[in-house]
């Protein structure tokens, strides 16, 4: 197996319906869908090293009784898009036919071969099988999957289908292909993507197999289901070969939860975790979809996904004082209150720093550089090859086992606290930084009370006093801050959604100023009222949004059991799997009534006399497919859905019929997921005897 440090994981379960989950904030939940009660509930601190350590803490923390009639389990999860984003994930080898690619995506071992098709379907050049046998023999136990990826492939996927046949004699490790994720043309995405998706294939089979060796040890017996970025749900076992799905699945399925729990289809939703806020819009009932195909650690993939603006600001987000000037910044920290709930001494020595007389802080330090009288810092892990100063490695092993600031670090060590490259550790995961957060000025407040309120007080107490502020002022401000930079961030979104483009001029800035702050200038004001209402959700979800929708003069829904809105939202989706078919009549045949025509599609390049016939060979073959894939995934009573759209060039009138330059053929299959009716006393995940080490 393999050693990744996971995180930000959801985990659900379903009674007829009853949903478990393990979140970001560490929530579980068991849903039952027959009446739409949260039937039981409980929280855990995510263990980042050991993920099935952290689900089974929830799950000890629900009512037992209940677990024993869990019918389905399902599961929404950032690990795809955090994997990404922070370049985790495992060696991945690379062949890529007729054509190179932008190389700026690592990948551990890579190949360029002769090959490919033309738009028309047509070979190009001639497939270099023997090139393909070599890379691949030299390849052999080096990678832990392999992409493969054609020019215009969606044309015609026959020379990937031939290097997948023979990697899959060759290695023993998982083969994906660019046309078995996207049907669209663009080259480098796709290309993108399938290189992401074959390092994601072990990570994601790590978590799987993690959750199934929790669930197996109490013999509870149900499906998994897997959140997909849209929101649909998928099984384990396609979840194991298109992982890339997963991307943004965490905020899909709490958009979807929003609905169910307030019945609203037009809505903007708010989800404010630890790490970041998501929002996302819901329209008819379905979240927006990023039709281009979503964007993940800066590169664009033809995944479809939700369309969600991410702000780096979360209950954990960091809060400094730098000189006389306040910032909160997108470092996600420890909150105090959490610290000294698992090291009580650190109350007593935030005591002595609130007590203490403030220290100027120096101007020239930016916000990475700065470190808090109020910070600490923890050992997370060892990372093995990595260049550290006898110094580092000193404070490394004095903060094994508890945390301390860098300056009791260097007084006990006789180092001067800035020789540590406290930064560079921080980056690399080495170590996890403790301050003050907007948790802890919820607990300074008394408004939201989880933890060791003691710890945040003492904490706020210290940042107020270097701002020259009592307490009850400090925590005043930092709320505002707070809600202000959610307002920003909301309009940003929405003026994105307008017009397309986001890149506001001085006199942008000060409309979005003057609409969030309520300011009067000297001679406009600007308010901006939604047309939509806002839902918030996530946990403490009253602290900030009344706020914010007073801003903005709109309906603020906060519903019952919000800080589960996510598993909600998992627990309720549908199995949905979809087939994109493009048909293009033949040169020259463009004004005919019913022209002869070629077929594009995943399942290969044909040719027709007549677009009637391929459409009708299209629509009947995809129902085919796809009714046979979700039946296996597990869906009930599926049902097809059949889009067809014909592009034509209007020439006017006067001029006879217009001609058809596309038709495009779309067919889903869609059904709920059957749960199981029956309790078995085993369950059939209880040969999964190995403890996963993730």
């Amino acid at each position: 197996m393999h050693n990744f440090s996971f995180h930000e994981i959801l985990f659900y379960v379903l009674e007829e319906a009853v949903t478990l989950t393990e979140s970001k904030m560490g929530y579980v939940a068991l849903y039952e869908e027959s009446t739409g009660e949260v039937l039981s509930k409980a929280k855990s601190l995510t263990t980042r090293d050991d993920l099935s350590i952290g689900i089974k803490e929830s799950i000890e923390k629900l009512d037992q009784k209940l677990l024993d009639d869990v019918r389905m389990i399902s599961m929404s999860s950032t690990l795809a898009t955090n994997s990404i984003v922070e370049g985790k994930g495992c060696s991945v080898g690379l062949i890529v036919i007729g054509r190179d690619f932008d190389r700026s995506i690592p990948v551990d071992e890579y190949v360029r071969i002769s090959g490919g098709h033309t738009l028309s379907g047509k070979e190009g050049e001639p497939l270099d099988e023997k090139a393909a046998e070599e890379f691949l023999r030299s390849v052999h136990g080096k990678i832990d999957g392999l992409a493969i990826a054609s020019y215009l492939s969606v044309r015609n996927p026959d020379h990937e289908q031939r290097v997948k046949a023979l990697a899959k004699r060759i290695l023993d490790v998982p083969v994906v292909c660019g046309h078995e994720l996207s049907s669209n043309l663009g080259f480098n995405e796709r290309t993108v993507t399938c290189i992401m998706n074959a390092r994601l294939i072990p990570i994601i089979e790590d978590l799987i197999d993690s959750v199934k060796q929790v669930m197996g040890d109490r013999g509870t017996n149900a499906p998994l289901m897997i959140v997909k970025g849209d929101g649909s749900l998928m099984s384990e076992k396609i979840a194991m070969e298109r992982p890339i799905e997963t991307i943004l699945s965490g905020p899909a399925a709490s958009l979807i939860g929003a609905k169910i729990l307030t019945g609203k289809e037009d809505a903007i939703v708010m989800d404010m975790g630890g790490t970041t806020t998501d929002i996302g819009i819901l329209r008819k009932g379905n979240p927006r979809l990023e039709e281009k195909g979503a964007i993940i650690g800066g590169r664009r993939t033809h995944v479809l996904a939700a369309e969600i603006a991410t702000s780096g600001l979360g209950g954990d987000s960091r809060i400094i004082v730098n000189g006389d000037r306040f910032a909160l910044t997108a470092l996600r920290v420890m909150p105090l209150c959490i610290a000294a709930s698992k090291w009580p001494q650190l109350e007593e020595r935030l005591r002595e720093v609130a007590e203490r007389r403030s220290r100027p802080t120096p101007e020239s330090m930016d916000s990475k550089s700065i470190v808090q009288d109020v910070e600490f810092f923890i050992k997370l892990k060892d990372l093995r090859g990595m260049a550290l100063s006898e110094e580092d490695r000193k404070l490394l092993e004095h903060i094994r086992n508890e945390p301390f600031s860098l300056k009791e670090a260097g007084d006990a060590l006789g180092i001067h606290p800035f020789i540590f490259n406290i930064t560079k550790m921080e980056e690399a995961g080495i170590v996890q930084r403790i301050g003050v957060t907007p948790t802890d000025i919820l607990h300074a407040e008394g408004s939201y009370v989880e933890y060791n309120r003691t710890a945040s007080i003492y904490g706020v107490q210290h940042q107020a006093k270097k701002l020259g502020m009592s307490m009850e002022d400090f925590i005043a401000f930092a709320k505002q801050e707070v809600i202000d930079k959610l307002a920003s961030e909301l309009l940003k979104e929405l003026f994105f959604e307008e017009t397309g483009t986001f890149d506001p001029d001085a006199i942008g800035k000060d409309l979005m100023t003057k609409a969030i702050k309520g300011g009067f200038g000297l001679d406009y004001s600007c308010k901006i009222a939604l047309n939509k209402p806002i839902i918030g959700i996530g946990a403490p979800v009253s602290a900030y949004y009344p706020q914010v929708a007073a801003k903005f003069d709109c309906e603020l829904i906060l519903p019952k059991y919000a800080e589960v809105g996510n598993a909600v939202g998992a627990i309720t989706g549908s199995i949905v799997e979809s087939m994109d078919i493009l048909i293009r009549p033949k040169p020259g045949e463009n004004a005919v009534s019913d022209p002869k025509c070629f077929l594009f599609a995943p399942f290969g390049r044909m040719e027709f006399e007549t677009v009637s016939e391929a459409v009708k060979y299209a629509e009947g073959k995809a129902s085919e497919i796809l009714m046979e894939l979700v039946i296996s995934e597990g869906a009930e009573n599926p049902k097809l859905e059949i889009e067809r759209i014909d592009r034509k060039y209007e020439f006017g009138s006067g001029y006879g019929a217009d001609a058809l330059l596309e038709t495009h053929v779309k067919v889903s299959a869609v059904g709920k997921p059957k749960q199981f009716r029956s309790i078995e006393k085993t369950s059939y995940y209880s040969d999964l005897k190995q403890a996963w080490d993730v």
